[in-house]
Protein backbone atom coordinates (compact mmCIF):
# COMPACT_ATOMS: atom_id res chain seq x y z
CA UNK A 1 0.00 0.00 0.00
CA UNK A 2 1.12 3.63 -0.45
CA UNK A 3 0.20 6.83 0.72
CA UNK A 4 0.77 10.24 -0.35
CA UNK A 5 -0.04 13.58 0.29
CA UNK A 6 0.56 17.21 -1.28
CA UNK A 7 3.43 19.56 0.36
CA UNK A 8 0.82 21.16 2.99
CA UNK A 9 -1.17 17.71 3.59
CA UNK A 10 -4.32 18.55 3.14
CA UNK A 11 -4.88 16.36 0.27
CA UNK A 12 -3.96 13.00 1.85
CA UNK A 13 -4.18 9.30 -0.07
CA UNK A 14 -3.70 6.05 -0.55
CA UNK A 15 -3.03 3.57 -3.29
CA UNK A 16 -3.82 -0.03 -2.66
CA UNK A 17 -2.94 -1.84 -5.54
CA UNK A 18 0.12 -1.10 -7.91
CA UNK A 19 1.82 1.41 -9.97
CA UNK A 20 2.27 0.70 -13.80
CA UNK A 21 3.66 2.67 -17.02
CA UNK A 22 5.98 4.73 -14.61
CA UNK A 23 7.27 7.33 -17.18
CA UNK A 24 9.82 10.06 -17.18
CA UNK A 25 7.60 12.68 -19.23
CA UNK A 26 9.99 15.28 -20.85
CA UNK A 27 7.08 17.11 -22.94
CA UNK A 28 6.42 20.63 -22.68
CA UNK A 29 2.89 20.81 -20.74
CA UNK A 30 4.87 18.05 -18.10
CA UNK A 31 7.56 20.67 -17.44
CA UNK A 32 5.73 23.64 -17.22
CA UNK A 33 2.88 21.88 -14.84
CA UNK A 34 5.67 20.25 -12.45
CA UNK A 35 8.34 23.55 -12.84
CA UNK A 36 11.09 21.09 -13.42
CA UNK A 37 12.71 19.11 -16.15
CA UNK A 38 10.20 16.36 -16.25
CA UNK A 39 7.24 14.93 -14.83
CA UNK A 40 7.53 11.34 -13.31
CA UNK A 41 4.03 9.77 -13.50
CA UNK A 42 2.40 5.81 -13.12
CA UNK A 43 -1.09 4.63 -14.06
CA UNK A 44 -3.34 3.63 -10.93
CA UNK A 45 -6.64 1.47 -11.16
CA UNK A 46 -9.24 4.43 -9.91
CA UNK A 47 -10.56 1.61 -7.80
CA UNK A 48 -7.24 0.86 -5.52
CA UNK A 49 -7.35 5.15 -5.12
CA UNK A 50 -8.63 6.36 -2.30
CA UNK A 51 -8.42 9.75 -0.71
CA UNK A 52 -8.06 9.78 2.84
CA UNK A 53 -8.73 13.24 3.09
CA UNK A 54 -8.68 16.77 1.07
CA UNK A 55 -10.35 16.00 -2.27
CA UNK A 56 -12.45 18.84 -1.84
CA UNK A 57 -9.24 20.42 -1.76
CA UNK A 58 -8.04 20.19 -4.61
CA UNK A 59 -8.85 22.37 -8.03
CA UNK A 60 -8.24 21.19 -11.60
CA UNK A 61 -7.00 22.64 -14.96
CA UNK A 62 -7.69 21.17 -18.35
CA UNK A 63 -4.74 21.32 -19.76
CA UNK A 64 -6.05 19.39 -23.28
CA UNK A 65 -9.61 18.58 -24.48
CA UNK A 66 -10.57 15.73 -21.72
CA UNK A 67 -7.42 15.66 -19.94
CA UNK A 68 -7.51 17.20 -16.27
CA UNK A 69 -4.64 17.89 -13.95
CA UNK A 70 -5.17 18.15 -10.11
CA UNK A 71 -3.59 20.71 -7.92
CA UNK A 72 -4.16 21.48 -4.17
CA UNK A 73 -5.79 24.53 -3.77
CA UNK A 74 -3.77 25.54 -0.28
CA UNK A 75 0.06 24.66 -1.41
CA UNK A 76 -0.24 23.82 -5.67
CA UNK A 77 1.18 20.71 -5.36
CA UNK A 78 0.17 18.60 -8.29
CA UNK A 79 -1.04 15.26 -7.16
CA UNK A 80 -2.88 13.53 -10.41
CA UNK A 81 -4.89 13.75 -13.96
CA UNK A 82 -7.56 12.08 -15.20
CA UNK A 83 -8.26 11.67 -18.87
CA UNK A 84 -11.92 10.90 -20.04
CA UNK A 85 -11.08 8.03 -22.46
CA UNK A 86 -9.35 6.40 -19.56
CA UNK A 87 -11.87 6.27 -16.64
CA UNK A 88 -10.45 3.33 -14.69
CA UNK A 89 -7.26 5.21 -14.85
CA UNK A 90 -5.72 7.90 -12.53
CA UNK A 91 -2.20 9.16 -13.41
CA UNK A 92 -0.59 9.87 -9.84
CA UNK A 93 2.58 12.04 -9.44
CA UNK A 94 5.22 10.00 -7.71
CA UNK A 95 6.66 12.35 -6.08
CA UNK A 96 3.91 12.93 -4.04
CA UNK A 97 3.92 9.74 -2.86
CA UNK A 98 5.63 9.19 0.77
CA UNK A 99 6.83 5.83 1.33
CA UNK A 100 9.18 3.76 -1.05
CA UNK A 101 7.58 2.79 -4.29
CA UNK A 102 8.47 -0.94 -5.29
CA UNK A 103 7.81 -0.65 -9.07
CA UNK A 104 10.23 1.23 -11.18
CA UNK A 105 9.86 3.44 -14.57
CA UNK A 106 9.82 1.77 -17.76
CA UNK A 107 11.36 4.80 -20.03
CA UNK A 108 11.26 8.10 -21.02
CA UNK A 109 8.95 9.86 -23.57
CA UNK A 110 8.32 13.38 -25.12
CA UNK A 111 12.11 13.16 -25.70
CA UNK A 112 12.38 15.61 -28.40
CA UNK A 113 10.89 18.67 -26.40
CA UNK A 114 13.16 18.11 -23.58
CA UNK A 115 14.50 21.24 -21.65
CA UNK A 116 17.88 21.91 -23.74
CA UNK A 117 19.76 22.09 -20.19
CA UNK A 118 18.76 18.52 -19.10
CA UNK A 119 20.69 15.47 -20.15
CA UNK A 120 19.23 11.92 -19.08
CA UNK A 121 21.85 9.90 -17.92
CA UNK A 122 20.31 6.32 -17.76
CA UNK A 123 19.64 4.06 -20.02
CA UNK A 124 16.05 3.54 -19.74
CA UNK A 125 13.98 3.45 -23.35
CA UNK A 126 13.98 6.82 -24.82
CA UNK A 127 10.98 7.40 -26.95
CA UNK A 128 10.44 10.97 -29.58
CA UNK A 129 7.27 10.94 -28.26
CA UNK A 130 4.57 8.37 -26.33
CA UNK A 131 6.07 4.98 -25.68
CA UNK A 132 5.72 2.55 -28.61
CA UNK A 133 4.62 -0.58 -27.60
Amino acid sequence: MYKGSCLCGQVQFEITGEISDIVFCHCSLCRKAQGSAFATNGNVNSREFNFIQGANNLTQYESQSGHSKYFCKTCGSPVMSLNDKMTDVIRIRLGSIENDITERPDCHIFTDSKANWENISDDLPQYKEYKTS
